[in-house]
């Protein structure tokens, strides 16, 4: 006899935010141990994780299947009426090859952009609209369908049927069978059963799963909790109904739904129905548009020529400065980046001729282009610094190159972005918040009504760990934590909890920085989310539903936009000193020279000097006493972990109050 298998179509990961409590990379491990040949992903109203869900699947060898639990509006998704238009209800959308994915993409960046209203959400129009290459089933107990089962309109209930046959068809419609404890579903499974004979339907069993293991449920419990700002003891608060909305085992899932072992089958039909390959497909770089007769190569070649000139002067024909160009030009063209380069250029032509003050950082000062192009100020020949650490022909990676603005024109330049590039390409980055060790810690007790000041005596405890974040077993090893953990009851429960908790997706936000800029309309690639609580003053109105190393391996162009406080106040000091003395300072022709600059840096008067008026960072200003510029540069690197053990040497050495000591002769 064959084992029975089974494909789970109804899933949330804890990207359902507050909600579902399975972690992606646990997920796939799981359904390949429970040997499932396929698994779904189907958030509520966003598609935070697909992308990650689909490497994860693809690397336990799963099949996997991307969906949305969508919301439908009780009317129009632009409706808004308190009354009428307070409650939606669900819907499973499941993407069956590369159109139903593209539709589904813009099914969750309508729903959070247009239909935001308590939830995010479609309405029947949009839906019917957007339906080809997907699969829809009649849902949850929180579905159109169910709920007018429930209400007892048996009218309403199959007209809403006759409306799902009519858009989807007979073979991408589906009524969902689900098995919980809870009084009405036998009743809803029966009456499904009995409406569907009557299309010849197809049935499909799910389990609205929310956690992976039976005992994670109490997990799950808390994250409503504290999604809903309620006490766990609370007897009205928002609750599963019951501890078995786990990823149940194709086994059990055949003893719950032997009397239909078509809606068991039918997961498998589904799922090798379901095809949509989400790996790179190459970089969808913006359009550049250049004068007439160029190319994006030739004319950034012109752009350079130009540039040298005026860098280098005589110079700039010299072997040295030409063969770094060529060898540069080479590999930006042979890697595809010339409109990259342009993009770039433009975005700092523009700040140049609006009089905003702006600064690239990072690895890009290695690049003679990106000098040659004034988008970075550093002499690269000078400074012997490496091409191939920004950008290296051996790795397929775009090239990044952070933008430091001042920060109270930094709008302007967004806006510059949008309006270049279109709104509908352009967009700020999502972050995730996930709980760390004391977040979690605080958030437990507080649902658990421990007192704060308790609390707060174990979460003081907890290390700061350089270098990555910090965890519960990094908190452990501190003793007089561990001496907490083994005497107080109370707090052992607390700390097992929150340690469970670590690293569940708590809240999004917006990357401080970050704008993606495409070529063509981003929800062709991506879905959008409405702003972020962190973002809505910005020109920029759209955020990714991915995060930034999602979109870097989806080949996707990012810029960063990066306020600096330090260019408002350099610009401002300037703009004072021309008009009181008639002498015009930019970042081009600032003296690095300055004796007295370099004594208030060896007194300790960092206030307001971007890296290096950090207190640590002072210190060793006063000891090291720098002369020139290149003394403070040697500082901002070394300050860092790792090299930052070797400062107090280098200080000594460079006094001379130490041996110089060289790993090898050549060093010399």
């Amino acid at each position: 006899m064959t084992e029975p298998s089974f494909a789970h179509l109804h899933v949330h990961t804890d990207y359902s935010l507050l909600d579902g409590f399975s972690n992606i990379k646990k997920l796939a491990q799981r359904v390949k141990e429970m040997d499932m040949p396929a698994v779904a992903i189907t958030d509520h109203g966003t598609m935070f994780g697909v992308i990650e869900f689909f490497n994860a699947a693809k690397a336990n060898g799963i099949k996997p299947i991307i969906g949305l639990e969508a919301y439908m509006a009780a009317r129009g998704m632009k409706d808004r009426d308190a009354q009428l238009d307070k409650k939606s209800s669900h819907l499973l959308l499941l993407a069956e090859n590369e159109t139903g994915y593209r539709n589904l993409l813009k099914i969750a960046s309508a729903a959070q952009l247009q239909g935001m209203y308590y939830h995010p959400r479609i309405d029947h129009d949009f839906l019917a609209a957007h339906s080809d290459g997907l699969i829809a089933t009649s849902g949850c107990m929180a579905a159109e369908i169910p709920v007018s089962i429930l209400k007892e309109q048996p009218e309403e209930a199959v007209r809403r049927i006759n409306w799902y046959y009519d858009v989807f068809g007979p073979n991408r419609f589906f009524l969902e069978l689900q098995q919980h404890d809870i009084p009405e579903i036998l009743e809803l499974n029966r009456t499904l059963v009995e409406m569907g004979a009557r299309y010849s339907a197809k049935y499909v069993a799910t389990n609205d799963v929310h956690y992976i293991e039976p005992d994670d449920y109490k997990y799950q419990d808390i994250l409503l909790a504290i999604q809903t700002g309620a006490h766990l003891n609370d007897k009205d608060r928002m609750r599963m109904t019951d501890p078995t909305y786990y990823l149940r085992s194709p086994q059990e899932m055949s003893r719950i739904f032997a009397e239909v072992p078509e809606s068991l089958s039918n997961t498998l039909l589904i799922a090798e129905r379901c095809n949509v390959d989400l790996s790179f497909k190459g970089y969808h770089l913006p359009e550049f548009s250049v004068p007439e007769g160029f190319t994006a190569q030739t004319y950034m070649r012109s752009l350079c020529d130009e540039g040298l000139g005026r860098r280098y002067g005589k110079r700039a024909a010299s072997s040295q400065v030409r063969e770094r160009l060529e060898y540069e030009l080479s590999v930006i063209h042979t890697m595809g980046f010339d409109a990259y380069f342009l993009i770039v250029w433009d975005l700092c032509r523009h700040a140049r001729e609006t009089n905003i003050w702006y600064n690239a950082r990072g690895s890009a000062a290695g690049s003679i282009v990106a000098y040659a192009l004034d988008i970075t100020l550093v002499d690269p020949l000078v400074h012997d610094l490496i091409f191939e650490r920004f950008l290296n022909p051996g790795r397929n990676e775009m090239p990044d190159i952070d933008l430091d603005f001042r920060d109270d024109r930094r709008a302007e330049m967004l806006e510059y972005c949008a309006r270049k590039y279109g709104d509908d390409k352009v967009a700020q980055i999502i972050t995730f918040g996930t709980m760390g060790t004391k977040a979690a810690l605080r958030d437990v007790a507080r649902v658990m009504e421990i007192p704060i000041p308790e609390v707060d005596r174990v979460a003081k405890l907890v290390p700061f760990v350089s270098g990555r974040n910090t965890s519960m077993a990094d908190a452990l090893a501190i003793p007089e934590f561990k001496k907490i953990y083994d005497s107080d009851p109370q707090m052992r429960n607390l700390i097992d909890i929150a340690a469970k908790m670590e690293g569940t997706v708590r809240s999004a936000g917006t990357h401080a920085a970050g704008v993606v800029i495409s070529d063509r309309p981003l929800t062709e690639y991506l879905p959008l989310h409405r702003p972020t609580s962190n973002s809505e003053e910005t020109p920029i109105k759209t955020v990714t539903q991915f995060e930034m190393g999602i979109l870097y391996s989806l080949g996707m162009l990012k810029v960063d936009f990066l306020g600096l406080i330090t260019l408002t106040v350099m610009a401002k000091a300037c703009d004072l000193i021309e008009k009181r003395h008639n002498i015009k300072f930019n970042l081009n022709n600032i003296p690095l020279d300055d004796p007295k600059a370099f004594s208030l840096l060896g007194a300790g008067n960092t206030a307001g000097l971007f890296q290096v008026e950090g207190q640590g960072m002072t210190r060793y200003m006063v000891q090291m006493k720098p002369e020139t510029v290149e003394h403070v540069i040697a500082m901002v690197a070394l300050y860092r972990p790792g090299p930052m053990a070797f400062i107090p040497d280098y200080i000594a050495r460079m006094h001379g109050e130490a041996e110089v000591e060289y790993r090898h002769p050549a060093l010399k």
